[in-house]
């Protein structure tokens, strides 16, 4: 039986793109409280891949998982909407 290999997408907003083919992307979520069960926002930065530098600040993309390519970049982009 072959085991299904499921990679995460996620989309965010570029907050940094100073890196040689590295983008910063802020992705938010909303999670209900345990207790209380109002929504909270919270944020998460992660280093992406974008081999052609096209993605800027304030773009909102979508990241990929997959292999590790650093020490802390472990998402390549597959779309950019400006």
């Amino acid at each position: 039986m072959e085991k299904k290999i499921v990679k995460k997408i996620l989309m965010g907003i570029v907050v940094s793109d100073t890196m040689d083919k590295t983008i910063v992307v802020k992705v938010e979520q909303l999670k209900p409280h345990p207790r209380y069960r109002k929504f909270i926002r919270r944020s998460r930065r992660f280093k992406a891949h974008d081999e052609t530098n096209s993605a800027k600040v304030g773009d909102r993309v979508k990241i990929i998982e997959c292999r590790p390519l650093s020490k802390d970049k472990n998402f390549r982009l597959i779309a950019d909407s400006k």
